[in-house]
Formats: C-alpha cells, structure tokens, sequence
C-alpha cells in the first residue's frame, strides 16, 4: 500500500484499511496453521463483513474452508433467504448445523413457557457440528465491543477436547504473531473482528457497498413490548398476560434466535442513516437488544465456559 496515497485518505478510511488488513492477515494464519478450518455465518451484518474478508483474503482462489451456520429453527426467515442467496452467489459449501436435529436426537432439551428460547441450546449443536466435520478452527464475527466477556478473549480463542473455554489459559498474541499449535482434541475460535466496533462494521459495509437482509434497515413490523424490548410476534413465541401485538417502525441492531432478539424503533432505511444511528449511541447492540444477555452479570463468560461462540 502506498503510504502517501494512504495519508490523502479520510481518517476513517484510513482505520478501515488498517483493520481489514490486520484481519485478512489473521485469516490467512488460520489457513496456514491449522488443517480444517470452517467459518460460522450467520447471515449477521458481522458474519457478512468476516465473509468477505475471507473472499478478499485468498481472491482470485475461491474460499479454502466451508462456512456452517448454526440454525436454531427460530431464525429471521430474511436472514435465512438472504444467507442462501449469498452462499449461491459466492458458490460456497454451506454446512446447516441444526438445533433441532439436536432436540430430536436427545441432546438437546426444548424449552417451554413464555422466556423460552433455542439460543443456549446453540452450543451443543455447535459443538457436535464441529466434531463430526473434523475442525480444528472456527472463525467468529465476535467483537470486544459487544459485551464484556467478549472483552476478555484473545483473537486465538483456545477450546479444550470438550469445547469449553477457560479465560485464564490463553497464550500472549505480540506483535501480530498467532500460536496455532493445538494437541490432539483441542480446536481454536478464531475473531478476525476483535478489534473492530459496530461502527467500524457498518462504515466498512458501506465503504464496500454489502447488501445486508433487510431486516437491518427501518420497516414496520408487528411486534409486542417486554422488559423494555420489542420482540417479532411468531407463532413459536408465547406471550405473557398483557402483551398485545401492534405495529411499529423498527430496525434490528443484531439477529439471532426470533424469540431472544429485541428491535430497536429507528426511521434509519438506508446505510446513511443507519451509520449517523450507530455513530450516536452510546448502548451496545447486545445490551440493548440481546434479552439472553441480560440474564446476569456473567451470563456470556457463563456460555463461552460451555463451548458457546
């Protein structure tokens, strides 16, 4: 890159540069390092920018790992057609890990009522899905600006032979020099975003011109009110007494399982609009519209210990 092409560049253009190099490196590490590497889509705005990035990274080669989403059943029915139609595109190997194939199976338990919710049954199947394919890495969209746990993990997230995470084993990453060393059972999540915020991921999708589904940009929506959120109605999703449907303009910061993720009301229809929303807040997205977060203190270090994301 040349540096005085660089200097005449907008400050933010200029961070986005320095970021997505720093993640396609990372990238290109994983693959040089580790024999079976699978990316996690989700169809989420950060699972889109990681994607590309990993296109960027090995272009005109086409992507050397398949991606796996982890399908909970009760996911945005945009999300889902807008992730096949971009898989289609790319001609990328999609493998569907599926939530409700692990209830089937016996190892996963549904739950009931109201709160009920598919996202902490996620980690088996993620779990499962990354041993009966053979990975050894697995890329995440995960930031350290969505929540303090996340805050605490490496870019080179080491997992035992049973998945699970221990934040006091982690190895030192200086100097942009990753250790992919792992012994027999043992696998690595790896977070090319960590050093990213949600600003940074939405003026980079700009920047690049990413179509996202369209549930990431205003519309009307029926929706109900609780604890302070707006969830989508579904015939999955009970109500509790007093919970009465109505319509609303509204937008989604994050997606994920139908029943555990909050709208925020936004007139914000366009990439514009949305990046001058994000600019102005001062709540992060999983605070503000992730109900699964909101269960304690240490509600994702909790998962993370598990084998979650």
């Amino acid at each position: 890159m040349n540096p005085h092409v660089l200097s005449t560049e907008p400050k933010a253009m200029r961070n986005l540069r320095v970021l997505e190099a720093e993640s396609i490196h990372i990238i290109r590490e994983v693959a040089a390092q580790l024999e079976r590497p699978v990316l996690l889509f989700s169809g989420g705005k950060d699972s889109i920018v990681l994607l590309r990035l990993a296109v960027k990274a090995f272009r005109p080669a086409g992507l050397p790992f398949p991606l796996m989403h982890v399908d909970t059943g009760h996911n945005f029915p945009e999300v889902i057609a807008y992730r096949d139609q971009l898989v289609a595109e790319l001609g990328a190997e999609l493998i569907v890990a599926s939530v409700q194939d692990s209830i089937d199976a016996g190892r996963a338990t549904e739950e009931t009522g109201p709160r009920a919710s598919r996202n902490r049954l996620q980690t088996v199947t993620l779990l499962d899905g990354l041993r009966q394919h053979g990975f050894d890495a697995a890329f995440g969209g995960a930031r350290r600006d969505e929540e303090r746990a996340r805050a605490k993990e490496r870019i080179f997230s080491f997992r035992d032979g049973l998945g699970q995470w221990d934040p006091r084993a982690q190895r030192p990453e200086l100097w942009n020099l990753y250790n992919g060393a792992i012994g027999p059972g043992e696998s690595v999540r790896v977070f090319p975003l960590s050093n990213w915020t949600e600003l940074d991921v939405w003026q980079y999708i700009a920047a690049e011109g990413l179509d996202l589904p369209s549930i990431y940009f205003a519309h009307e929506r029926e929706v109900f009110s609780r604890d302070g959120m707006l969830y989508a109605t579904a015939d999955f999703v009970e109500h509790l007494p007093g919970e009465e449907p109505f319509r609303a303009t509204v937008r989604y910061r994050t997606v994920g399982d139908m029943s555990c993720t909050g709208a925020v009301r936004s007139q914000a229809a366009t990439l514009e609009a949305v990046v001058a929303e994000i600019a102005a807040t001062r709540i992060t997205e999983r605070g503000e519209t992730r109900a699964d977060d909101r269960v304690g203190e240490a509600a994702m270090e909790d998962r993370k210990r598990e084998g979650y994301f």
